[in-house]
């Protein structure tokens, strides 16, 4: 008995796509890392496609646990949601966008017409997405499944099948396209992951898989060689809560440092993905549009291939060698107190004291370097305010054969968190950008008391009221220190985390510490919290939040 093919979309076809999609790329997964030349030849795109689409299919499949029979539109927002916050690589985010734009239409419909706009909807929503497009990639080949989709029949089947052969052919003119594709006698790696998701959304409306091609990918797989200077030295990929203004500038900023620019989302929350020689850079701008959490800083090449640039510290390259009594690597970090410097210290840093209303000089932290007597240093500035004296500071000491990373820590808590992923073991360049993951994905929060009448963000304070900063701007104006530190916690751990960290000053109350750790320990049952002394002239409190 011949089958009754659907003539709409429904949940449990979204669900069987995504199973679907999921096998077919684990299925060629190492296939398609192995042709994997553009934008940077580091051989994961196959892997990077089946993380995003597998985060993808784990959205949905919640969704059914939920629900039995859930609605169709919350399924196909779901497998968008999923791809967007598990996106990887250059084709995983732009897989995330094309995914989000099919669920913006099928939202609205289940047919094989709104089957046809949804693939129209993504190729230009995706395109937009990317700084700068270019012909030759996955975008091409989104490009043609949509146009081939437009056409004939507006059976649901009969639109997939028309995608997919659309793809088809224009994956394999994508090294006439490309000239690094050419000389390598391979296919695009991006486009090729799409056809294979067509494939599966194919088989998932019609019962039938298409014929594979084994053509494709035409000619022997490349050899992969490491990265070299000629590109960015690091992919840094975080999601970030902003709004839409914030995340236009942002746009500007990231491509000005790198190449590679995809950023997708909406709805406040974006998928941000660059190509960049400074990843400090990079994860401090998403710092100053939003929230930036998920943050995976991956380094190009081998040891060197960066030659000393961005997060590494710029001057004093790959192979500069020191002085002779130099020997290992150190770091150097500024502090706001007595407490915390003892702390750092014990953890091994070299410390520099910020005295309130006197922050130190670059001659400060250029000693402090010295000091340290290591060949390679990481150096945490914990304040803004800081960050040119710090970099003064810098390529004061890189001139004298110090290699000298500067991460960009905006407070003692963001220093306390890139500290504690500190390993002096791994290269330099894995270390730095462990530590700015670690200091980018804290948030920061502070209790301290006005000493005059002035206008804040959160409106006019008087002199004694206790002021609560959030990532440094004012957020709370309250009277009592516990109830507004409370107010503040809360706010930080309404977009989640799972680590609190306090410290608190010598003249912070007494019984201080334990309230907010037992308001932690009953409102967020996840979330640990590690409190520390800051000790005399040390701010009120201190919050992190990871």
């Amino acid at each position: 008995m011949p089958q009754t093919l659907p003539q709409a979309l429904d949940s449990a076809v979204v669900r069987s796509w995504c199973s679907l999609a999921l096998e077919a790329l684990g299925r060629e997964r190492e296939e398609i890392d192995s042709i994997n030349v553009y934008p940077v030849a580091d051989g994961d795109t196959g892997t990077n496609l089946y993380l995003t689409v597998e985060s993808a299919s784990q959205a949905v499949e919640a969704v059914f646990a939920a629900i039995t029979v859930p609605d169709f539109a919350d399924t196909v927002r779901a497998m968008a949601h999923g791809a967007l916050i598990g996106a990887r690589g250059n084709s995983g985010t732009i897989l995330s966008q094309l995914l989000r734009g099919m669920s913006e239409v099928l939202a609205e419909g289940r047919d094989g017409d709104h089957l046809a706009r949804a693939l129209g909807r993504a190729s230009v929503s995706a395109r937009e997405a990317v700084a700068h497009p270019v012909e030759g990639t996955i975008l091409t080949v989104a490009a043609a499944a949509a146009s081939a989709a437009a056409e004939g029949s507006r059976d649901v089947a009969a639109v997939a099948r028309a995608a997919y052969a659309g793809a088809r052919t224009a994956l394999e003119a994508t090294p006439a396209q490309l000239a690094v594709l050419e000389r390598a006698g391979v296919v695009d790696a991006g486009g090729r992951g799409l056809v294979a998701v067509l494939g599966a959304l194919v088989e998932a409306v019609s019962g039938q898989a298409p014929v594979r091609d084994r053509r494709a990918p035409r000619g022997a797989a490349p050899v992969l060689e490491p990265c070299s200077a000629a590109g960015p030295a690091y992919e840094v990929i975080y999601l970030l809560e902003a709004d839409r203004a914030a995340v236009t500038r942002l746009r500007e900023r990231l491509d000005a440092l790198g190449d590679s620019l995809v950023v997708v989302g909406g709805d406040g929350l974006w998928n941000v993905h660059v190509h960049v020689d400074d990843a400090g850079a990079a994860v401090e701008a998403g710092i100053e549009a939003g929230r930036p959490h998920r943050i995976r800083i991956t380094h190009f090449g081998t040891t060197g291939a960066a030659g000393g640039h961005g997060a590494a510290g710029g001057a004093g390259a790959s192979g500069t060698q020191a002085p002779g009594d130099r020997a290992g690597r150190a770091v150097v970090a500024v502090l706001p107190g007595e407490g915390l410097a003892r702390l750092c210290a014990e953890a091994g840093a070299t410390t520099v004291l910020a005295r309130p209303g006197e922050p130190p000089a670059s001659g400060e932290l250029v000693d402090a370097i010295r000091r340290a007597g290591a060949r390679e240093v990481v150096l945490l500035p914990n304040d803004a305010a800081l960050r040119h004296t710090a970099a003064a500071a810098a390529e004061q000491v890189r001139a004298e054969g110090i290699r000298v990373a500067l991460v960009p820590t905006r407070a003692a808590v963001q220093g306390i968190a890139a500290l504690a992923v500190h390993e002096p073991e791994r290269r330099f360049d894995e270390d730095v950008v462990a530590m700015t993951a670690a200091a980018g994905a804290t948030r920061y929060g502070e209790l301290a008391v006005a000493e005059r009448q002035s206008f804040t963000s959160a409106g006019v304070c008087q002199a004694g009221d206790v002021l609560g900063l959030i990532d440094g701007d004012v957020a709370v104006i309250g009277q009592d220190v516990r109830a507004t530190a409370v107010t503040v916690l809360n706010r930080m751990l309404s977009a989640g985390g799972e680590l609190v960290t306090l410290v608190l000053a010598e003249d912070a109350p007494e019984d201080l510490a334990a309230r907010l750790e037992a308001h932690v320990r009953g409102t967020h049952l996840a979330v640990d919290t590690v409190i520390y002394p800051g000790g005399p002239q040390a701010p009120l409190l201190l919050i992190g939040v990871e």
